[in-house]
């Protein structure tokens, strides 16, 4: 087959491949370029999912017609005014955008500069077919219509207008999060779907776009380090997700989807959250132009990193920063589903004198005593507990926790604060506080071992004995001594100090289970973190443990200057506050 030059149509069509993919495609470019019109406000509508038209409209700085004739030629940008492509600062730059769209839809640009009369011009599928002046406010409104409809091999491959509507909003609304300076507004088939104000605080903006409850439960990041500056908003652990499709990063104002950046947040959340939990994050990188290449993917999506080490090691580090700096805090409103599962106990038609709740325990209890599935006045007492003080309680003002008043369940601690009523989930406190002591510890000179008076033998199978004895050295630094004894049993000698008399036999078995699963995964150090994590958790106070009054304050007391001890080392809050206004609706006086 000889080579031939290809015609100008097709070529046209072969560069919309690479740039519009669906309709999300032409919106982000179409929108990009507002943005770096100077826009203040842009406002956009589409219909069908955008399949049959998308139209962009924006107050910036507009175009002659002769500025828009250019536009529509391939390679033609007001972007790049020398040749430093490395020195690129806009969000886009190719110029390939617009004659890209043309090729495959009806593209309409009308425009106008400020002081100047507007322009129309009108391309459908490659072919100019109408120009002249249009009457519009200053700025520039985009208009395309039937994306690939004369192209049916490429129209098939999309996917339905619920799929395309949903990836239209997403690209607007990064865009949206990652220009608070500029109002955007968005309408679907005449339906308003969103609408952000201009000049509006960052976290501000994060929350409308993701979730308001977002506002109250975040944490604000920023660390600079050799010319490169990180900021944004991350979520508390406890405010999670179930799916990672709440993560925003953006790099020099332009979304990216990272694999790098990504990974950077799933390690700094790594002992903080379960494994399937994703927290919520918008991140916002400013890196000198020299240091990142925004051109390896023809949509600009993915970027590289001169450094990416340094990144890295950044998001890790300012999370965490953040993160340690909010100490004890965790997601504090109550739980509306949970406030809803009080209910006032149902009134009696029966008088009050007549209520037998002083008779004997074994009488017969009349069948008006009690309503359904409620216990009755003469069952035993609730399982709680209270202990008088040997010294006068003190001011639940001075700390932040509160000072315990009793125990629920010899699991929950119940404290008195000034602002209200704090439960601690006892266990989870303290596998948190026992995971920081142990990461000290290794910083340190090491976990201190406690050698076992009679070595105990562990049985596994052994593939699992297999993995245990690969990493006997790192958990000998832990404190855990193992040798393997025989093919299919661990030899336990020694064991860490400050899990006290803890369950070997599960400690072990737990540790194996926690290799297979993760081991071949993880870096050393998420590695560790998972092994100190385990043992953490098998040193802890147990449920079902009695405390008492003062050994509950020494548990408090330490949870307010332990870093992360709002959360377990699973994600799971290690204490929920109901505020005085809550107890009020409680009871019905609010």
């Amino acid at each position: 087959m000889s080579i031939r030059r290809l015609p100008e149509h097709l070529v046209n069509r072969i560069a919309a491949g690479e740039v519009v993919e669906r309709p999300a495609s032409a919106l982000k470019e179409i929108v990009e370029n507002a943005v770096d019109a100077g826009s203040r406000r842009i406002a956009i509508r589409i219909s069908n999912g955008g399949l049959d038209r998308i139209e962009v409209s924006d107050d910036g700085c507009g175009m002659d017609s002769g500025e828009i004739a250019l536009a529509l030629e391939r390679h033609a940008t007001s972007k790049l005014p020398d040749d430093a492509i490395e020195n690129v600062a806009t969000l886009g730059f190719r110029g390939e955008a617009l004659p890209s769209i043309a090729s495959v839809a009806r593209l309409s640009i009308d425009s106008r500069p400020q002081g100047r009369d507007g322009w129309n011009r009108t391309v459908d599928n490659g072919v100019v077919v109408s120009e002249g002046p249009a009457a519009l406010p200053p700025g520039t409104r985009v208009t395309v219509e039937q994306l690939f409809a004369r192209v049916p091999a490429r129209r098939k491959f999309l996917r339905s207008a619920k799929a395309e509507y949903a990836a239209c909003l997403d690209v607007i609304r990064r865009l949206a999060m990652a220009h608070p300076a500029i109002a955007f507004s968005m309408e679907h088939d005449g339906r308003r779907v969103l609408g952000v104000q201009a000049d509006e605080a960052r976290e501000d903006r994060v929350a409308a776009l993701t979730d308001r409850a977002l506002a109250d439960n975040h944490v604000i990041v920023a660390l600079e380090r050799e010319g490169v500056r990180l900021s944004g908003v991350a979520s508390l652990p406890t405010y999670n997700r179930g799916v990672g499709d709440h993560q925003f990063l953006f790099v020099n104002g332009r979304p990216v989807r990272d694999r790098l950046l990504v990974g950077a947040v799933r390690g700094a959340y790594a002992d903080m959250l379960a494994r399937d939990r994703h927290p919520v994050v918008a991140l916002f990188l400013d890196v000198p132009p020299l240091e990142v290449d925004v051109n390896v993917h023809p949509a600009k999506t993915e970027v590289r990193f001169r450094d990416p080490a340094l990144i890295r090691g950044m998001i890790v580090s300012g999370l965490r920063r953040a993160l340690d700096a909010e100490g004890f805090r965790a997601v504090q409103h109550a739980d509306p589903a949970g406030l809803s599962a009080w209910k006032p106990e149902p009134v009696s038609p029966t008088p009050i004198g007549a209520m037998p709740i002083f008779e004997a325990a074994g009488a017969p209890i009349p069948s008006y005593a009690v309503a359904e599935r409620r216990p009755s006045f003469l069952t035993p007492p609730p399982q709680a507990r209270a202990e008088p003080a040997a010294a006068p309680a003190p001011e639940g003002s001075s700390f932040p926790l509160g000072v315990a008043r009793g125990q629920v369940a010899r699991t929950y601690i119940v404290a008195e604060a000034e602002d209200g009523l704090v439960i601690v989930d006892q266990h989870a406190a303290h596998e948190r506080l026992t995971l920081e002591r142990m990461r000290r510890a290794m910083e340190g000179q090491g976990v201190a071992a406690q050698a076992l008076l009679l070595p105990e033998v562990v049985e596994l199978d052994e593939p699992a004995c297999d993995r245990l004895e690969a990493r006997i050295a790192e958990l000998k630094d832990f404190g855990l001594e193992l040798e393997r004894f025989g093919p299919a049993a661990m030899l336990v000698r020694a064991t860490p100090a400050m899990l006290g008399q803890g369950d070997v036999q599960g400690l072990v078995s737990d540790l194996a289970d926690d290799l297979a699963a993760y081991d071949s995964a993880l870096s050393l150090k998420e590695r560790l973190d998972l092994v100190a994590a385990t043992m953490a958790c098998h040193g802890s106070v147990r449920a079902g443990r009695t405390l008492s009054v003062a050994e509950m304050n020494a548990l408090l007391r330490e949870m307010e200057i332990t870093p992360r001890s709002g959360q377990c080392n699973h994600g799971r809050p290690t204490w929920v506050k109901l505020g005085h206004g809550d107890i009020e609706k409680l009871f019905g006086r609010k």
